[in-house]
């Protein structure tokens, strides 16, 4: 037995550095945008389907419900594409050190709630 293994595994107390958080929602805003991939889908489908299921999604993005559904979706888009071009960058060599990753993910939450905000503004009111 190696006596050096963790004993704590309580996940809400163990503190994670910025890159984790990061990483972490990278891969949770990639979740969200595959499960959100059938509403896109079908709202397209509706609203290509003709001149009235046009008119019926249009209605339907005059609800708050369905509107705060396509803000959440398209912060994921947005919060995925960001920390996708952080992770393009680091595949140039560039930020790879601790200090640089720090700094990236910082970078990657701060634009992105910039963004997501803009958007929410853009499509709520």
């Amino acid at each position: 037995m190696n006596s050096q293994r963790p004993v704590n595994l309580d996940l809400r107390t163990i503190k994670l550095p910025i890159t984790a958080y990061a990483s972490i929602l990278h891969r949770i805003s990639g979740v969200i945008l595959f499960v959100s991939l059938v509403i896109a889908l079908f709202l397209l489908d509706r609203s290509l389907s003709g001149p009235e299921g046009f008119a019926t999604v249009k209605s339907w993005m005059s609800n708050f419900f369905v509107k705060f559904i396509v803000w959440g979706m398209l912060s994921a888009l947005i919060y995925h594409l960001v920390a996708g071009i952080r992770h393009l960058i680091m595949d140039l060599g560039i930020g790879e050190s601790l200090e640089g990753g720090r700094f990236g993910a910082k970078v990657v939450l701060i634009v992105s709630v910039i963004l997501i905000v803009i958007a929410g503004v853009w499509i709520i009111w």
